[in-house]
């Protein structure tokens, strides 16, 4: 099977320390790709790597084969990347569904537009979205007067607006109680099997990983330590050590 996303030898130093160490791994279309690790591992510095928000140092980010580095995230965006953040935000001046449409408005690049209302333009799509994360009741509400799991759910049809291939989710269920966060990843898999889409996703919440994980790939101190299956993954001896041992895992740092 022919990989959807290739990392090879990332790396990223800050301040003489190395946040990513030359990590490689790979992502097929239709997996859910669990990228794990404590406090301070690099996962965020992967993603902000892969999304075109930092510049490596050295390595290659191939989407469908084609090298992303360099990009800037809004084109990496139109190239069928989504992404969700660990802290979810919405416009709150704006009803739920106007977030949506934005978010198409954009990916159409119609944003200049000024001719009609924003909200005259890709409303059925906005709610077709809306439905497929179970939020089409609260189309027209508010956005701030949802709950934050909500506002989590409306983040994910806003991801989806650009028809990605590849979706990168940090932290999806961060401050979810148990029930939200595994009906949000439930929805999340069966979005992923439909659409065939490649996620990528960090996530703190063992149980999540363990449900919904098809693979896992483990960092500490910016080094990828393990990768694989969940049993294979919890029982290799390194993860061990990091999670529940001493966790010496010493960071390489670069000549100055």
């Amino acid at each position: 099977m022919t990989a959807l996303l290739k990392v090879r030898g990332l790396t990223r130093s800050f301040g003489g320390v190395r946040a990513v160490d030359d990590v490689s791994f790979d992502l097929s279309r239709g997996e859910l790709l669990a990228l794990l690790g404590p406090n301070g591992a690099g996962k965020s510095t992967c993603f902000n790597m892969i999304n075109g928000q930092l510049k490596p140092d050295a390595g290659e980010v191939l989407l469908d084969g084609a090298n992303i580095i360099g990009k800037k995230p809004r084109d990496i965006w139109r190239l069928g990347v989504g992404r969700t953040f660990q802290i979810a935000a919405t416009f709150h001046s704006m009803t739920v569904i106007e977030n949506v449409q934005m978010a198409l408005i954009s990916h159409a690049k119609r944003t200049f537009h000024a001719w009609h209302p924003a909200r005259a333009h890709f409303r059925d799509e906005a709610y077709a979205l809306l439905t497929e994360v179970g939020m089409q009741t609260h189309a027209d509400r508010p956005s701030s007067v949802l709950a934050y799991g909500d506002v989590k759910r409306v983040e994910l049809a806003i991801a989806l607006a650009n028809k990605p291939k590849l979706l990168l989710m940090d932290e999806p269920t961060a401050g979810m109680a148990p029930r939200e966060r595994n009906e949000l990843m439930a929805q999340t898999k069966r979005l992923v099997t439909q659409n065939n889409i490649g996620v990528l996703f960090t996530e703190h919440s063992m149980d999540v990983v363990f449900a919904f994980a098809d693979r896992m790939i483990v960092l500490a101190r910016g080094k990828l330590i393990a990768q694989g299956k969940g049993d294979a993954v919890r029982d290799n001896p390194k993860v061990r050590e990091v999670y529940f041992g001493s966790g010496r895992t010493v960071a390489k740092r670069v000549p100055a």
